[in-house]
């Protein structure tokens, strides 16, 4: 029996993966972390020392590298590097991995068979390119300065110096994140701000049984 396919976009820091995985708990689908397979591709180029800029070089070191997704943990060549994909050097890395078009078209299909059967599809180009027949696409935003704490918070910080620092970081990010972020014209916009992780979920399956 398949479910539905909903697609969860938005900036590091929006809650995406929060609420990704919440609401496939509260819909018993899957939860697709997109973000997954290119910090897993970026891992595998970092160890194998490319340039992350060179696109030839990363496809290079991609060559013959197998990732997948199995139960919400993700496997480089069979190995769980669910921790290592989650690293400073892999998150300052990622975006310029993620940016070669022929990286992104190695991955998307892997990322589409994982959501063929239902899934809640987290990323910042689910809507627009990884599934963009969903049946419901959202797209979570905050304030830089509210999406900074919250990483901060993770992290076991939560004094200015380092929110401060966090939301540089972040904007960074955003920018080099940019080609590839999309605001699908069809999207649901959820600013979750002012909002639980409960209540935007709740909100979200509201959508989802109206749709």
């Amino acid at each position: 029996m398949t479910g539905p396919v909903i697609a969860i976009d938005g900036p590091a820091g929006s809650g995406k993966s929060t609420v990704a995985a919440a609401l496939a708990r509260r819909l018993g689908i899957p939860h697709v972390d997109t973000g997954a397979y290119y910090r897993a591709a970026t891992l595998a180029v970092l160890r194998k020392g490319a340039d992350t800029t060179s696109g030839v070089d990363v496809l290079a070191a991609l060559e013959g590298v197998h990732i997948a997704r199995r139960a919400g943990r993700t496997l480089l060549d069979g190995e769980d590097v669910e921790r290592q994909i989650r690293a400073d050097q892999v998150t300052a890395a990622v975006s310029a991995v993620a940016a070669h078009p022929n990286v992104r078209r190695r991955l998307v299909p892997l990322q589409r068979a994982e959501a063929e059967d239902g899934a809640v599809v987290e990323g910042r180009d689910a809507a627009s390119v990884i599934v963009p027949d969903a049946e419901l696409k959202v797209w979570l935003t905050a304030p830089p300065a509210v999406r900074a704490a919250r990483r901060a918070a993770q992290q076991g910080h939560a004094d200015a110096a380092v929110i401060e620092r966090v939301t540089t970081q972040l904007l960074a990010r955003d920018d080099a994140d940019s080609p590839n972020t999309f605001l699908d014209a069809d999207a649901v916009v959820i600013d979750t701000a002012d909002l639980t992780v409960d209540a935007v979920v709740t909100r979200i399956v509201d959508l989802v049984r109206v749709a």
